[in-house]
């Protein structure tokens, strides 16, 4: 399960709303072994693709070096997908290389109102994908 503030989630959305039509991406660092997502860390898609999202390698390498001096881990790693549903893709699953973060995908093919919004985690392990509940705080 995962649990997450309505303060991050709206960031999160923001950020996913932000980027369309291309994919958003980003972190949410906590605590390290605390499982407590905490600091948003919005990224850039260096693909500044619709259907494809890439951490630029270099970003990504000063932000895990960040997260290591600051005693954090990604809780949580999130995308979206601007046509279709908040459901990793064979891509996704083949990247997610972190079996202790949370897997947050954000739909906004609902960009123009029409359709529903969709904000959904995974657990994706080995190639396995389980979704899981999201409990959205005021306040941990």
């Amino acid at each position: 399960m995962l649990t997450i503030t309505q303060a991050l989630v709206d960031q999160i959305v923001a950020h996913a709303r932000q980027d369309h039509p291309d994919e958003a991406c980003g972190v949410v660092a906590g605590p390290a072994g605390s499982g407590r997502p905490e600091r948003f860390i919005p990224m850039l898609n260096a693909a500044r693709s619709p259907t494809f999202y890439e951490f630029d390698s270099g970003d990504l390498l000063k932000l895990y070096r960040e997260m290591d001096d600051r005693d954090e881990e990604p809780v949580i790693i999130y995308h979206s997908h601007t046509a279709t549903e908040a459901y990793p893709s064979r891509t996704d699953i083949s990247y997610a290389n972190e079996p202790g973060a949370h897997y947050v995908l954000v739909s906004t093919a609902d960009a123009d109102d029409a359709g529903p919004f969709q904000f959904r985690s995974y657990r994706i392990v080995e190639g396995e994908v389980t979704e899981e509940v999201v409990t959205v705080v005021d306040a941990y």
